[in-house]
Protein backbone atom coordinates (compact mmCIF):
# COMPACT_ATOMS: atom_id res chain seq x y z
CA UNK A 1 0.00 0.00 0.00
CA UNK A 2 1.42 3.15 -0.88
CA UNK A 3 1.59 6.54 1.12
CA UNK A 4 -1.44 8.06 -0.48
CA UNK A 5 -3.60 5.00 0.23
CA UNK A 6 -2.38 5.10 3.33
CA UNK A 7 -3.06 8.87 4.46
CA UNK A 8 -6.63 8.42 2.56
CA UNK A 9 -7.38 5.88 5.18
CA UNK A 10 -6.38 7.18 7.82
CA UNK A 11 -7.93 10.21 7.28
CA UNK A 12 -11.22 8.33 6.37
CA UNK A 13 -10.92 6.37 9.46
CA UNK A 14 -10.45 9.56 11.90
CA UNK A 15 -13.52 11.00 9.67
CA UNK A 16 -16.25 8.49 9.89
CA UNK A 17 -15.39 7.87 13.94
CA UNK A 18 -16.39 11.57 14.13
CA UNK A 19 -19.87 10.48 13.91
CA UNK A 20 -19.90 7.49 16.61
CA UNK A 21 -20.27 9.96 19.65
CA UNK A 22 -23.27 10.62 18.29
CA UNK A 23 -24.60 7.41 17.22
CA UNK A 24 -24.18 6.31 20.37
CA UNK A 25 -25.59 9.00 22.68
CA UNK A 26 -28.71 8.73 20.16
CA UNK A 27 -28.51 5.45 20.47
CA UNK A 28 -28.26 5.41 24.41
CA UNK A 29 -30.48 8.22 25.16
CA UNK A 30 -33.44 7.62 22.23
CA UNK A 31 -33.29 11.34 21.78
CA UNK A 32 -32.37 13.67 18.58
CA UNK A 33 -33.79 16.68 19.67
CA UNK A 34 -30.85 18.71 19.35
CA UNK A 35 -29.54 17.35 15.93
CA UNK A 36 -30.56 18.78 12.99
CA UNK A 37 -32.84 16.79 10.55
CA UNK A 38 -31.33 18.73 7.20
CA UNK A 39 -28.00 18.41 8.26
CA UNK A 40 -28.25 14.77 8.36
CA UNK A 41 -30.14 14.53 5.33
CA UNK A 42 -27.44 16.72 3.61
CA UNK A 43 -24.76 14.37 4.90
CA UNK A 44 -25.79 11.21 3.85
CA UNK A 45 -26.69 12.40 0.48
CA UNK A 46 -22.99 13.78 0.34
CA UNK A 47 -21.82 10.60 1.68
CA UNK A 48 -23.10 8.74 -0.85
CA UNK A 49 -21.81 11.28 -3.42
CA UNK A 50 -18.75 10.10 -2.41
CA UNK A 51 -19.33 6.72 -2.36
CA UNK A 52 -20.38 6.51 -5.94
CA UNK A 53 -17.44 9.02 -6.77
CA UNK A 54 -15.10 5.99 -5.02
CA UNK A 55 -16.79 3.59 -6.75
CA UNK A 56 -16.19 5.09 -10.34
CA UNK A 57 -12.81 5.93 -9.36
CA UNK A 58 -11.96 2.55 -7.84
CA UNK A 59 -10.14 4.60 -4.43
CA UNK A 60 -10.24 2.15 -1.84
CA UNK A 61 -9.98 4.81 0.79
CA UNK A 62 -12.84 6.55 -0.84
CA UNK A 63 -15.12 3.56 -0.83
CA UNK A 64 -14.03 2.03 2.44
CA UNK A 65 -14.21 5.21 4.05
CA UNK A 66 -17.59 6.55 2.85
CA UNK A 67 -19.52 3.02 2.90
CA UNK A 68 -18.88 3.25 6.97
CA UNK A 69 -19.89 7.18 7.10
CA UNK A 70 -23.34 6.27 4.72
CA UNK A 71 -24.21 3.60 7.46
CA UNK A 72 -23.85 5.27 10.16
CA UNK A 73 -24.76 9.12 8.99
CA UNK A 74 -27.79 6.78 7.64
CA UNK A 75 -28.70 5.37 11.18
CA UNK A 76 -28.84 8.63 12.84
CA UNK A 77 -31.00 10.09 9.82
CA UNK A 78 -33.17 7.33 10.32
CA UNK A 79 -33.62 7.50 14.46
CA UNK A 80 -33.90 11.66 13.72
CA UNK A 81 -37.17 10.80 11.63
CA UNK A 82 -38.32 8.30 13.80
CA UNK A 83 -37.88 9.44 17.36
CA UNK A 84 -39.08 12.89 16.08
Amino acid sequence: MDGVNLLGLLAGTLTTASFLPQLIKVIRSRSTKDISLLLYLVITVGVLMWLVLGLCTDSLPVIVANAVTLVTASAILVMKIRFQ
